[in-house]
């Protein structure tokens, strides 16, 4: 699936691929089903996702049917109604924003008609110290660099570039971030 091969369901591995989605089903149904502390919903997110997560937070509901192609680092804030499709591999690096609703989506399907039951991954990487705004989509293949910020609702379906803004559907880019000098006195 990381490599961005084609998935069929006639597949001879679709089976135990399918017994994965049920596990995740599962545990997200547990981690959206009632009120969790901090430390339940980390270790909620910690078996869906296959990894011990540091200072990482979230504020369900959470929606993936996989789980096990997403890597998330330290620092990590992920709001309410958040989808992650990881098929073809999320990683996330450390101190990134996600504001709710975002769509993290590294899966489609062929254009054909005859093929369309085919399922299309290519990775997704979000660079260190991004803020993704309410309602993006993010799709298949995109690199986010470091410290960039997308604009709420934006479609992005191409690399950003570290320290820039993007917004709009499909997004562009807006402008670089501002920095501001401190002074001392």
């Amino acid at each position: 699936m990381r490599r961005g091969d084609l998935i069929t369901h006639d597949d001879p591995d679709y089976p135990a691929l399918w017994q994965e989605f049920e596990k995740t089903r599962a545990l997200v149904a547990e981690l959206n089903g009632k009120y969790h502390t901090p430390d339940e919903i980390t270790s909620l997110l910690s078996q869906i996702w296959g990894q011990e997560l540091v200072e990482a937070r979230m504020f369900p509901p959470f929606y993936t049917a996989f789980g096990k192609n997403t890597r998330v680092g330290k620092g990590v804030f992920i709001n309410f109604g958040c989808t992650f499709l990881d098929q073809g591999g999320i990683t996330i690096e450390d101190d990134v924003f996600i504001a709710p609703d975002v769509k993290i989506l590294t899966e489609g399907h062929p254009e054909e008609p005859a093929r369309r039951h085919t399922l299309v991954t290519a990775p997704i990487h979000i660079g260190r110290n991004v803020w993704i705004g309410a309602g993006a989509m993010i799709l298949p293949g995109v690199t986010i660099g470091e410290n960039a910020i997308i604009a709420a609702g934006a479609v992005v379906n191409k690399d950003v570039a570290p320290n820039m803004i993007v917004g709009g559907v499909p997004a562009r880019e807006l402008r670089e971030i501002r920095r501001e000098e401190v002074m001392n006195e």
